[in-house]
């Protein structure tokens, strides 16, 4: 992931100019409410790749049609041609590749209660991704409940990115949305039962509060799909 990551760089290092320049970004993470109420906003995280370049301005580009909300997130960015972040290397550097940011999703319409997919761009690998003009391939990362007013349930979130997978010392499997490496960054897999070839895979899945901690957490990752 880190050589696409500095392909972006490269990108724009190379568009140099004296006006503003819009840098669309992928998305490795995005979750958000399983379930919203018919016309209210909401918010999304998303997980991106960052770019060099001095103070850029981040868009999350939410846009909703009749049967998805879609995320096209963008820099805006300055001239870069004094920025050297491929020179640099560091720790430091790597450690902020990745930015953990949200959008805002615009209300959708439900007289009676359905669902919208959630989709973002990615990196091709993934599996019949589909195009969109730009030439970003679009990837759906899951779905969102719209419920009338009074009968969302707000407490779970869906949830769906590549991830590399991590076992600590006490046994326990913990998924870490690519690019992020905080310490806080993980999240404990409550199904663990397979995880062969897990790391490096797109996954789908809900973000809910067990009945007790796991593994000292109180926030788990329930798998359900992965590609």
């Amino acid at each position: 992931m880190r050589p696409a990551a500095f392909a972006l760089c490269i990108v724009s290092l190379a568009a140099c100019g004296d006006s503003t320049q819009v840098k669309p970004v992928t998305v490795q993470w995005m979750d958000w409410p399983a379930e919203v109420i018919s016309g209210q906003p909401f918010r999304t995280r998303l997980v991106v790749w960052g770019i060099c370049a001095m103070n850029p301005r981040f868009g999350s580009g939410a846009s909703a049609d009749q049967s998805a909300v879609t995320f096209t997130p963008y820099f805006l960015v300055e001239d870069n041609r004094d920025i050297a972040c491929l020179q640099n290397r560091t720790t430091e550097f790597l450690l902020v590749i990745a930015i953990d940011t949200a959008g805002t999703a615009p209300g959708l319409a439900a007289d009676v209660p359905r669902t919208y997919e959630m989709r973002a761009p990615i990196f091709a690998y993934t599996v019949q991704p589909v195009l969109v003009p730009g030439g970003l391939p679009v990837q759906t990362f899951g779905e969102v409940t719209v419920r009338l007013p009074g009968s969302a349930i707000l407490a779970r979130r869906n949830a769906g990115g590549t991830v590399g997978v991590e076992i600590d010392t006490p046994g326990c499997t913990r998924l870490r949305p690519v690019g992020l490496y905080g310490p806080n960054a993980t999240l404990v897999l409550e199904n663990p039962t397979d995880t062969v070839g897990l790391s490096g895979r797109f996954v789908r899945g809900y973000i809910y509060e067990p009945a007790a901690p796991m593994c000292g957490d109180t926030r788990v990752f329930h798998l359900v799909a992965r590609e």
